[in-house]
């Protein structure tokens, strides 16, 4: 006798067969597969280690790059870079040593520590403070020249300058400076901090107490506006709201006492600027009568509200021009 057809529960309609899991599969929408796959924890953190060691690895390569004795024969002054570069300056702008005026003392202290340090023997970083435009960093550019002068290419100073902002990035500088059989002079122009600036506390590590302490092959210049390089204002700030004021105090001027050598720089007097604007005049050939030259120069530094070798340099060039002179060494 014919089979009934069997009804489905609850009356829903027949009953079909139910799938295997090799049909689910096949079923389910591309991709599902690779995106479980990636959700997996074990993968991701798996990946992700794969790609920081590779970052790891390729900053290790570039972090510290060899500065080889051949690269600083290229010149006798750099500029550095914060990413780990030695920038070769081929012409220093100076002036000549012995057109520095009004400041004999402060010249024959550096000439003489520098060719300490230049012949091997100990020697002090100096911090050259005071008035601006009195030749504190021509100063340090000219001492390196006058070294360098009579001096064999395997025994000359290298200078290399570090700007002001890039400080922090002194001990990697060190590091590639000690290994060099060349001596250095590292030299900082208008060295100062202010607010919360807490950069000096790498300079205060390099210069002394850190457990590597300075490279006997190097030594440090700096000029600055400031006798403690920082401004008053942080000073009294400490002074006003930390517990202790003495000690927050000698934390903050600490760093000027790193420098064995503190060389001041004064405004100049009358005589000396216009000793200034004659030995200018006459090293490049600026010819005018001495009475119309001293009348010129006095009122130019009245103008300008004061008297330096800055100021005087600056009417020179002045009055070369009004009178079509070429600014080249006769």
């Amino acid at each position: 006798m014919p089979q009934k057809p069997s009804k489905s529960p609850a009356g829903k309609g027949p009953r079909t067969p139910a799938k295997t899991p090799a049909r689910v599969a096949a079923n389910r929408p591309k991709g599902t597969v690779k995106t479980a796959l990636k959700a997996s924890p074990d993968l991701s953190q798996e990946r992700i280690v794969r790609a920081l060691e590779t970052i790891a690895a390729h900053l290790a390569a570039q972090g510290k790059p060899a500065v080889a004795r051949e690269s600083f024969k290229q010149a006798d002054a750099f500029v550095w870079h914060p990413d780990g570069r030695l920038a070769a300056v081929p012409r220093v702008s100076r002036v000549e040593l012995f057109l520095l005026k009004g400041v004999d003392r402060m010249r024959d202290i550096l000439m003489e520590n520098t060719e300490r340090f230049a012949n091997g023997l100990p020697a002090n970083n100096a911090l050259l403070w005071g008035a601006r435009g009195m030749g504190k960093s021509s100063l340090v550019k000219a001492a390196h020249a006058s070294i360098n002068a009579e001096r064999k290419p395997a025994d000359r100073l290298k200078l290399i300058e570090i700007h002001r902002e890039d400080i922090e990035s002194l001990p990697a500088l060190m590091e590639q400076l000690r290994a060099s059989s060349f001596r250095f002079i590292v030299f900082c122009d208008d060295l100062s901090f202010d607010g919360n600036d807490a950069s000096y506390k790498s300079l205060k590590a390099v210069l002394e107490g850190g457990i590597e302490g300075r490279p006997e092959n190097v030594i440090l210049y700096a000029t600055s506006n400031r006798r403690h390089l920082l401004a008053r204002e942080m000073i009294e700030n400490e002074r006003s709201t930390a517990i202790n004021p003495g000690e927050a105090v000698e934390e903050k001027v600490s760093l000027s006492d790193r420098f064995g050598l503190w060389l001041g720089f004064h405004r100049c007097s009358q005589d000396e600027y216009l000793a200034m604007v004659r030995g200018y005049c006459g090293h490049f050939g600026v010819k005018i009568d001495d009475e119309a030259l001293e009348r010129e120069a006095l009122e130019w530094s009245t103008t300008r509200g004061s008297r330096s070798g800055r100021v005087a340099w600056q009417f020179v060039q002045e009055l070369a021009g009004r009178l079509g002179v070429k600014l080249a060494a006769t």
